[in-house]
């Protein structure tokens, strides 16, 4: 029912933003070419994205566990392939990106933690209570990373809310890393 915009077909307002797509990622994904159909959304999204990937204080590593543990939890037959793609050209460890596709407990213990505080996030939509925050920064984690969570949290839930309202057809780049959570095999 949506439609995969270009420039060409896009509103005014998004024909930029997918301009700066192509530019900064050589492709327009299709989450973007459907994200364009609202421009104040395409916008939002591109901001939280961006600015948790460049300016949150977590690694590139633990920014893809926050991001992956939302995809997990909200079943984003689009993003998990499309998130696995960027893991495995950052040359990320295959086990962390094989244990965040299955829903297995990750090897790192810190990263765990980060992981069972982002599912406790999104689960007990921010219900976590004094112990579960406790744990992730007694993980060395701070309170100012506890926040930056949400952030990525919030690209996630436009991202994966858009992919399940609008059944996004994964990208050619991506679909080797097809998915489809172990729930529903």
């Amino acid at each position: 029912m949506f439609t995969y915009h270009t420039t060409e077909t896009a509103p005014e307002k998004s024909q930029q933003l997918i301009a700066q797509s192509q530019k900064s990622m050589g492709l327009v994904p299709n989450l973007h070419r459907i994200l364009a159909e609202a421009p104040i959304t395409y916008e939002i999204y591109n901001s939280a994205f961006g600015l948790f990937m460049k300016e949150s204080s977590f690694s590139p590593l633990e920014q893809q566990v926050v991001f992956m543990t939302a995809n997990y939890e909200n079943n984003c037959h689009y993003c998990i392939p499309g998130h696995t793609w960027m893991m495995h050209h950052a040359n990320m460890p295959e086990e962390v990106i094989e244990a965040l596709r299955e829903g297995n407990p990750l090897p790192d213990p810190k990263l765990q933690v980060l992981h069972e505080f982002t599912k406790n996030l999104l689960n007990d939509r921010g219900h976590i209570g004094n112990e579960k925050l406790e744990s992730f920064l007694s993980a060395g984690y701070s309170k100012q990373q506890a926040l930056e969570v949400l952030t990525g949290l919030a690209a996630k839930l436009i991202s994966n809310f858009t992919n399940a309202l609008a059944g996004t057809e994964p990208d050619d780049a991506f679909k080797q890393y097809s998915w489809t959570h172990p729930a529903n095999r």
